[in-house]
């Protein structure tokens, strides 16, 4: 379990899986991610699988109910550099859980598991994920038709981890997250 101020992330369970494909499947949350089939079974086996692989962490965003409200996950490793994705948080816990839950993921990738950098890609219709990556510090080093290819080095998120830090103090104190308690 990663434990933040306003929201945790704890390892996916096989019985998070009609949760995990009700956010997939919702037509709302799904406009810029891969497609799955609408199939529990099939959801349940493909976390099995997850959970067997050693070189991939799979999280659900939880509040301090311990009711799940995303997900978000590390994956692709190579050498020092992980991929992240599988970010859906549902709408009515945006404004808490989306920067906390990204800054957690940096956290633990960066200083626990001691990766050097993260690439990852963007699809560039997606302008509300690009310009929360930029602000956070991402650069885009590519692009592809589909995509832009971006990356983020653990000496920026160090580097600007104390405002971070700062940002989600503030989110707190703005009593957007009193309701989650």
């Amino acid at each position: 379990m990663i434990i933040g101020k306003n929201i945790d992330l704890r390892e996916i369970k096989i019985s998070d899986a009609e949760f995990i494909l009700a956010l997939r499947l919702d037509s709302e949350l799904n406009e810029h991610i891969s497609v799955v089939e609408d199939d529990l079974d099939k959801q349940k086996e493909w976390i099995r699988r997850s959970k067997l692989n050693k070189q991939e962490w799979y999280f659900i965003v939880q509040n301090k109910k311990k009711e799940p409200v995303g997900t978000i996950r590390i994956y692709d490793i190579k050498g020092d550099s992980f991929c992240w994705g599988s970010w859906i948080v549902v709408p009515e816990a945006r404004k808490y859980a989306s920067f906390e839950s990204a800054f957690l993921l940096y956290d633990y990738a960066f200083n626990d598991l001691d990766f050097k950098k993260t690439n990852f890609d963007v699809r560039k219709k997606n302008q509300v994920a690009l310009n929360f990556y930029l602000r956070f510090g991402a650069v885009i080093k590519d692009e592809t038709d589909l995509d832009y290819l971006m990356l983020y080095t653990k000496e920026q998120f160090l580097s600007k981890k104390e405002r971070y830090l700062k940002v989600i103090d503030k989110i707190s104190q703005n009593n957007i997250v009193k309701k989650c308690y």
